[in-house]
């Protein structure tokens, strides 16, 4: 499939639609959907495989210490295809609820700002918005006299990896004008130091004249996210917490699970969200992963006053005893502004407590998926400029 290049310049004059609605039309034709001819892997997917050269011959064996078990009598579907069958989306917005189940449909919740972005006439001009409730907690209530509908909230704006203080459902016209707008997207390029004509990801974007937000950045390296939601599927609201746990377990001796009040830099963040669709297919895991966790990524240093280049290489234990070297296939000096900015999205199905360990040490930490065949869904990789839909 072709990057994320734009096409020639086309005269609006005519025409009602934005220079946006072209784009990404025009990517829309040029990438069919579930099509893994255009993918530019050797695999046929736009993540790698686990290999057993490089990462031990049981890099792709069950957890054999698995410690919980999914309620008995689990059924869920095993034949019909997963990969690049997803609605593509270009920003993901979660929203602070406190809660880990929700109305059928979020948007109904009254009040909510869910609603209010369901309802509202401005949309975002860089794409298809996607929005989950989360159980991410609410700020304290500050008023006795304010419901807690609308009180202000919190929400996490991803790939942005941002988080946006103070949203309310009436000021959802603004978030969405002044922010959502214009954050970087899932076919949005990671800026290099040479490609100043694209906006740099920081959290004062855009220049506003509102200081109603307060942004600041997600201090999190990955994110996990599962589907909670049990009013749209038992399995959902009964997996997410098993699975949840048995994370955890596997996140803690590595020192990088954090918890909702854990802020230090770096970690694993887990968060619950409503349904994003294919609860058949349950347990659906997806993994955001900032660009910094990229192997063999270079970034532009420009903090301690010189024009110096950093290298970071993720080593991971192959097996053997020794750290094995993981070369990317896409090495790229990026933006130093732009490292912690989600480069990519792996969306897993059919999930198990026994799969937790090797998501874990494969696909959250070095990018690559386990079982791509029975359970990768889809995802984007702005490094590569790929995305599977």
């Amino acid at each position: 499939m072709p990057g994320f290049s734009n096409p020639p310049p086309t005269s609006l004059s005519n025409n009602r639609m934005s220079l946006q609605s072209v784009l990404q039309k025009g990517k829309a034709f040029l990438t069919p959907k579930g099509s893994s001819d255009s993918l530019i892997t050797s695999n046929g997917f736009i993540f790698p495989k686990v290999d057993s050269a490089i990462d031990g011959e049981d890099c792709d064996h069950d957890c054999e210490t698995c410690e919980v078990q999914l309620p008995k009598g689990w059924k869920i579907d095993h034949t019909e295809k997963l990969y690049g069958h997803i609605h593509g989306w270009a920003t993901h917005m979660l929203v602070a609820t406190g809660k880990t189940d929700w109305v059928k449909d979020v948007s109904d919740e009254k009040g909510s700002v869910m609603q209010a972005v369901r309802d509202c006439k401005v949309e975002p001009e860089n794409g298809k918005l996607m929005l989950s409730a989360s159980n991410m907690p609410r700020p304290s209530l500050t008023s006795h006299s304010i419901s807690a509908a609308h009180e202000p909230t919190t929400i996490l704006l991803l790939p942005a990896f941002t988080f946006i203080d103070n949203v309310t459902p009436a000021t959802v016209p603004e978030l969405i004008r002044h922010h959502i707008s214009s954050a970087p997207t899932t076919t949005t390029p990671l800026p290099t130091p040479a490609s100043h004509e694209i906006p740099q990801p920081q959290t004062d974007y855009p220049l506003s004249t509102s200081t109603r937000f307060t942004l600041r950045p997600c201090p999190h390296k990955y994110l996990i996210l599962m589907c909670s939601q049990r009013t749209r599927d038992a399995r959902c609201g009964q997996s997410a917490p098993l699975l949840k746990r048995e994370f955890e377990r596997h996140l803690r001796p590595l020192g990088l699970y954090r918890d909702m009040q854990d802020e230090r830099p770096g970690g694993v963040g887990i968060y619950f969200i409503s349904h994003v669709g294919g609860h058949k297919f349950a347990a659906n895991v997806m993994v955001y992963r900032r660009a910094d966790a990229l192997p063999n990524v270079e970034a532009d240093v420009q903090s301690d006053g010189t024009n110096g280049v950093i290298k970071e290489t993720n080593k991971v234990s192959n097996g053997t005893n020794r750290d094995a070297e993981i070369k990317a296939p896409f090495p790229k000096k990026l933006d130093i502004n732009s490292m912690g900015e989600g480069a990519q999205c792996i969306w897993l199905a059919r999930v198990r407590p026994e799969d937790c360990e090797g998501i874990i040490k494969y696909t959250v930490l070095q990018g690559k998926v386990v079982k791509p065949q029975s359970q990768l869904r889809g995802g984007f990789d702005r490094a590569k400029g790929l995305v599977s839909w």
